[in-house]
C-alpha cells in the first residue's frame, strides 16, 4: 500500500469520526426527557388554610427567642452553653390551636386560630421548669404561664434534660476528675494520651427515685460507630446541683470490680490487687465505610409522566388525597387534616414516643431505660442522602428547629415526599375459566418520610397513603445497637458480637397518635371477631358443623376501651361512624396493628408509669386539648413522678360512644442483638406499624377508578386502551435528575461557643 492510500485512509477515518462527534452533538439535544411528557393535571387548589399547622419559621423562631429574652422579670439567656444555675430558653416549638378552632377555621367561617408558639425554660436560679405560650405570631406581645395547666404540677428543674451547656461541664469534670486522676490506668488499659480519648455514653434514667440526677456515664474508644467499642469503665455521676462544683463522683466500675472512689480504683491498680485490664489495639469493626468499591447503580425509579403530587409550603396533594405536614422538634413527624376524595379522614397522626429497656449485668446498661422525646425525636432528623435514604428523585424539605441552641437551624432536606411502586399489585385477578381476562393494578403509593438518629439508634419513620384510601404509619430501626464490657454473667442478657462487646437485650415501644374523624366528629369505638358455632345442617336432619360466625362488640368506655398486651385482643378494631354506606353497614376505618413487642415493664417498677401508654396495644380515649400527648419532655428525668402519666387518661374512665376520639397505638419489637447487628442493624424485620382500613366506609373498593388500573382482554392484548404498561416502551424517556448535595453535617451538636 502507498504512502499516499495510507494518507487518505485516514484522512477518511479523521472525517468519519468528526462527522459522528456532531451528529451525537447535534441529536444529543433531542434525547426526550421526561418533563418534556403529559403532566399530571391536578384537580382542585392546595388548602391554604393548612397554614394552621405549619411548623415556625425561622423568622418566627426568632422573634419569640428576642420577645422572650427582652422580658427583664424572667431573667433569661438564649446562650447555648448556658451553665445549669442559670436560666436558659431551651425550646421553642409551635402550640397547636384547639381542635374545636381549628375545625371552625378549615370547615366553616370562622376567623383562623391565633397563631402561638411554646417556650420551655429553665429556671437554675429558681429550680424549676416553667412552660409558656407566647403570641400571637408574627410579632409577640404576650406570654402566658401554662405549666400547671399542661401537668398540673409543677416541674422540679432535675427534670430536665441534660443541655450543651450542662455537656460540656460534665465533660471537662470528667476529664479533670477521672482521666487525669487515673492518668497511668487510663494510659495502660485504654491507651488514653494526650492525643487519644474515651467518648461518653449515658446511661437513663439518672437515679433511683424522684430528685435524683446520678448518671452512669459508659466509655468508649473514639472511633466511629463508638458504640459497639466499650472498654470496661463505668462511672457514677452525682451532679444533682446546678452548681458543679458539689458535684461529685460517687461509684466506679472497671473490668467487673466496684470501687467508692476514684482514689480506691486508682490504689487498687497501682497495687496490682485487681483484675486489670490491658489494652489492645483492635481494627475499627463498626466502620460503614465499604469493604469492597461500590461498582453499577442499584434500580432506580423516575416518574415517566412527571410528578403525581404536589407540595406547596406544608400541604400536600396526590391523586385522592391531600394533607398538611410537620416536625415536631420533640415528638417528630405528623400529619393533619388528612383528607381522601374530599372528606376528612384522621385529624392527626402523629409520632408520640419511643422507648427502650435495656438489660445487662453492668451498672451502665442495667437501669437503662430511654424515653427519647426527652431528648427530642424530630430534633435529630437531619439531612436524608439523596438516593439512598429516599428515592433520589424524591422532593425534598428543609426544616427549622429551635432547642438547646441559641438560635434556630435549618436543617436541609430532613424530610422527603415521594411516590413509590411497592412492586406488588395492589389486587389483581388471572380469569382462566369461562371468562377469559386480566385485571390488576399496580400499588403505588405516596410516602411521607424522616430518619431521626437518636444517639446510636436510627429511627426511620414514613406515613404511606395507598390508592385504596388506607393510610400507614410505619417505623424501622436501623443504626448501632448499645453494648456493654464483656464479663461473667453478661450472656444472661445478650449475645456476644465482638471481642469484649456484648449486644444487650432490649425492647423497642414506638407510640402513635391516630385522631381518626370518620364523617365527623361522633364515632363510637366497635370491635369484630370469630367464633365457632355448631350449626345443625337444614337439608340433613342430625347432622351438625363448627362453623365461623362474626361477633361484634361496641365499646362504651374508656377502661373497656383501654386494650392491654397481656389480654386477647379482638382482631378488628374499627372507629366508626353512625352513618350507613349502600349496604346498611356503619362506615368505618379499621385499625390493624403490626407489632412485635416484647413484654412491657411490669407495672409494680416505679419507673413504670411515666412509659403507661406501653401497657397498652390499643387505648381509645375521648378528645381532650389537654390529652395532647402520651408522654413529654420531663419524664425521662423524673420517671417516678413524670409529667405526663398516660393511665391518667384512663383512670376518668369517660363515655366513648358518639364522641370525639382519639386511638393511641402502640407497636414496636424485641430485639436479642446478634453478630450480624455488626456493624449496623438492618431496618430488615426490625419494625412495626399500624394500618388505618376503610372499612365499609364506601360501597366499593376506591381504587377502581384509579388511572393506573390495567385491563386485558383476548385479542386486545398489545391495546394501550385500558393498558398504559402496553405504551411504555413507545413513552421511553430519560429522567432529569437534580445534582447530588449533602449539608447534613451542619446540623450536628457541637460543645462549644
Amino acid at each position: 500500500m502507498t504512502s499516499l492510500v495510507k494518507w487518505i485512509l485516514i484522512l477518511l477515518g479523521l472525517i468519519s469520526v468528526i462527522l459522528n462527534i456532531v451528529l451525537v452533538c447535534i441529536n444529543s439535544g433531542k434525547v426526550p426527557k421526561c418533563s418534556s411528557k403529559a403532566q399530571y393535571t391536578f384537580k382542585g387548589k392546595h388548602n391554604e388554610r393548612s397554614a394552621v399547622f405549619a411548623d415556625l419559621s425561622r423568622g418566627e423562631y426568632l422573634q419569640v427567642r428576642d420577645y422572650m429574652t427582652s422580658q427583664k422579670s424572667l431573667d433569661i439567656s438564649a446562650n447555648a452553653i448556658t451553665k445549669p444555675s442559670g436560666n436558659f430558653l431551651f425550646l421553642i416549638d409551635l402550640s397547636l390551636p384547639k381542635k374545636a378552632e381549628v375545625l371552625g377555621y378549615l370547615d366553616g367561617d370562622h376567623p383562623a386560630p391565633a397563631r402561638e408558639a411554646t417556650a420551655v425554660v429553665f429556671f437554675g436560679t429558681r429550680g424549676e421548669i416553667k412552660e409558656y405560650v407566647v403570641g400571637p405570631l408574627p410579632n409577640p406581645t404576650y406570654h402566658r404561664d401554662v405549666t400547671y395547666e399542661m401537668y398540673n404540677k409543677t416541674l422540679p428543674i432535675n427534670a430536665r434534660t441534660v443541655t450543651i451547656g450542662e455537656y460540656v461541664i460534665m465533660f471537662k469534670f470528667l476529664k479533670d476528675e477521672v482521666f487525669t486522676r487515673l492518668e497511668k490506668l487510663m494510659r495502660e488499659s485504654f491507651n488514653v494520651s494526650k492525643d487519644v480519648t474515651l467518648n461518653e455514653f449515658e446511661g437513663m434514667p439518672r437515679g433511683v427515685r424522684s430528685g435524683d440526677r446520678h448518671t452512669w456515664v459508659s466509655f468508649f474508644r473514639d472511633m466511629s460507630g463508638m458504640y459497639i467499642h466499650p472498654v470496661g469503665l463505668e462511672v457514677l455521676l452525682d451532679h444533682s446541683s446546678t452548681n458543679a462544683s458539689q458535684w461529685n463522683v460517687t461509684k466506679l466500675h472497671y473490668n467487673g470490680q466496684y470501687f467508692n472512689s476514684v482514689d480506691a480504683l486508682k490504689k487498687g491498680y497501682e497495687d496490682g490487687t485487681i483484675k486489670k485490664i490491658v489494652y489492645k489495639r483492635i481494627d475499627n469493626y463498626a466502620s460503614l465505610k465499604p469493604k469492597r468499591k461500590p461498582t453499577g447503580l442499584s434500580p432506580q425509579q423516575f416518574y415517566a409522566q412527571g410528578k403525581r403530587y404536589s407540595v406547596k409550603d406544608n400541604h400536600v396533594m396526590y391523586l385522592d388525597w391531600s394533607f398538611a405536614f410537620g416536625l415536631s422538634s420533640l415528638t417528630g413527624m405528623r400529619a393533619f387534616d388528612v383528607r381522601f376524595k374530599g372528606e376528612r379522614i384522621l385529624y392527626e397522626l402523629s409520632v408520640q414516643e419511643a422507648m427502650s429497656v435495656y438489660g445487662s449485668v453492668t451498672p451502665g446498661m442495667m437501669l437503662t431505660k430511654f424515653l427519647d422525646s426527652s431528648i427530642g425525636i424530630g430534633r435529630f432528623a437531619h439531612e436524608l442522602v439523596r438516593g439512598v435514604d429516599c428515592p433520589y428523585s424524591a422532593t425534598y424539605i428543609d426544616t427549622n428547629r429551635y432547642i438547646d441552641t441559641g438560635a434556630p437551624h435549618r436543617f436541609r432536606n430532613s424530610m422527603c415526599i415521594f411516590e413509590h411502586n411497592t412492586g406488588r399489585p395492589l389486587r389483581r385477578h388471572f380469569s382462566d375459566f369461562f371468562h377469559n381476562n386480566y385485571g390488576g393494578m399496580v400499588n403505588s403509593a405516596l410516602v411521607l418520610r424522616t430518619i431521626t438518629a437518636i444517639g446510636n439508634y436510627d429511627y426511620l419513620w414514613d406515613f404511606i397513603f395507598y390508592q385504596s384510601g388506607s393510610v400507614e404509619a410505619k417505623v424501622h430501626a436501623t443504626g448501632y445497637i448499645s453494648s456493654s464490657f464483656m464479663m461473667e454473667g453478661n450472656l444472661k442478657y445478650g449475645h456476644q458480637v465482638a471481642e469484649n462487646t456484648i449486644g444487650n437485650i432490649h425492647t423497642h415501644f414506638i407510640n402513635f397518635k391516630v385522631d381518626l374523624d370518620v364523617r365527623g366528629i361522633n364515632n363510637v369505638f366497635q370491635t369484630k371477631d370469630m367464633k365457632y358455632v355448631n350449626v345443625s345442617l337444614p337439608w340433613m336432619s342430625g347432622h351438625h358443623a363448627m362453623i365461623p360466625q362474626l361477633v361484634e362488640a361496641q365499646l362504651k368506655t374508656e377502661k373497656e376501651a383501654a386494650l392491654r398486651y397481656n389480654t386477647k385482643t379482638p382482631r378488628y378494631l374499627h372507629i366508626a361512624s353512625n352513618q350507613t354506606n349502600k349496604w346498611g353497614h356503619q362506615r368505618s376505618y379499621r385499625i390493624q396493628v403490626v407489632s412485635f413487642t416484647g413484654d412491657h415493664l411490669p407495672e409494680s417498677e416505679p419507673e413504670e408509669r411515666s412509659m403507661s401508654w406501653a401497657r397498652y396495644k390499643v387505648a381509645v380515649t375521648k378528645h381532650k386539648d389537654s390529652e395532647k400527648t402520651s408522654s413529654s419532655l420531663y419524664n425521662q428525668n423524673d420517671m417516678w413522678h413524670p409529667a405526663v402519666d398516660f393511665s391518667k387518661y384512663i383512670e376518668d374512665n369517660e363515655n366513648i360512644e358518639n364522641q370525639d376520639l382519639v386511638a393511641w397505638i402502640t407497636t414496636g419489637f424485641l430485639h436479642i442483638p446478634h453478630a450480624e447487628d455488626i456493624p449496623n442493624t438492618v431496618t430488615v424485620g426490625n419494625g412495626g406499624g399500624v394500618i388505618l382500613r376503610p372499612h365499609n366506609y364506601f360501597d366499593e373498593d376506591p381504587s377502581v377508578n384509579s388511572p393506573d388500573a390495567v385491563f386485558i382482554s383476548p385479542g386486545l392484548e398489545r391495546s394501550c386502551e385500558n393498558n398504559k404498561m402496553s405504551c411504555l416502551a413507545d413513552d421511553t424517556c430519560s429522567p432529569s435528575v437534580e445534582p447530588f448535595t449533602f449539608n447534613g453535617f451542619e446540623g450536628t451538636m457541637k460543645f462549644e461557643e
